[in-house]
């Protein structure tokens, strides 16, 4: 799978090439499961981007054999690691996971489909934990799904992507990338982006774009605490900014005269 010329943005075909960028830090396992799965896809990628975060095992050489294209990140931090990958990224469309994603054979094919709308900017979808015991991975993929939509959206009035399962345009991301704090690690890089997003951008949350993703956030109580303050972090940073009251002001004065013009 060889990188594409910044020309070739779109296919052949007429519909968008499609890069898919994976940050990874010492996840060879997972990382080999993911690039399987991708390779499986209805509509396979135009190219693969796995960014090399400083790994001291086999990832990169995985991803090599794979068919990957391998970029290095020495800025430790998913916010460096996801920005550099967006940076590299050819394709109309950069496409966004972690290497313990597992996504369905039509993922691709779904997030291709969408873009077709050009007035579409960004896509988000939930995920399915598969490694919580069965009894509750329902419950806690829904919890955790609607928590982060609902509870991120209303802190940036908008509708946050999710990093283990999002897509936007190339142009998008051009427009956002220096608002990003790509070098604060600690935070969460996803909502992040997402602050960048929301003022401007048509985003559109599809529950039936799933994905697997890996419980990490239960794996115990050191998980869970540092996810938050995670979210606490990224909150700070871009309130300081705008708050959420002066972000939701904006909101409702935009939809006002939207609709006086109509």
């Amino acid at each position: 799978m060889n990188a594409l010329p910044q020309a070739d943005a779109f296919r052949p075909d007429g519909g968008p090439a499609l890069s898919v960028v994976i940050p990874v830090l010492d996840d060879a396992a997972a990382l080999a499961k993911c690039l399987a799965l991708l390779a499986r896809q209805t509509r396979t990628a135009d190219e693969v981007i796995v960014v090399d975060n400083g790994c001291s095992d086999t990832s990169a050489r995985v991803a090599l054999d794979a068919g990957a294209r391998v970029i290095t990140e020495p800025l430790r931090g998913i916010p460096a690691a996801a920005a550099a990958g967006y940076d590299a990224a050819a394709g109309e469309v950069i496409v966004r996971c972690d290497a313990d994603t597992r996504p369905p054979e039509d993922w691709l094919a779904r997030i291709s489909a969408a873009f077709a709308d050009p007035g579409l900017d960004a896509l988000t979808g939930p995920g399915r934990f598969y490694d919580v015991p069965r009894p509750v991975a329902a419950l806690a993929s829904a919890a955790y799904s609607s928590g982060y939509r609902f509870g991120a959206g209303a802190a940036l009035a908008g509708i946050p992507v999710w990093g283990s399962n999002f897509a936007m345009r190339r142009t998008a991301w051009q427009r956002c990338a220096e608002g990003i704090h790509r070098h604060r690690a600690g935070i969460h890089d996803d909502l992040d982006l997402s602050f960048q997003l929301a003022p401007w951008a048509t985003i559109r949350f599809d529950r039936r774009l799933r994905v697997g993703a890996a419980g990490r956030i239960f794996t115990g109580p050191g998980a869970f605490v540092r996810r938050f303050r995670w979210a606490f972090a990224t909150l700070r940073l871009n309130w300081a900014v705008q708050s959420a009251g002066r972000r939701w002001l904006e909101r409702v004065i935009a939809r006002r005269s939207a609709t006086r013009r109509t």
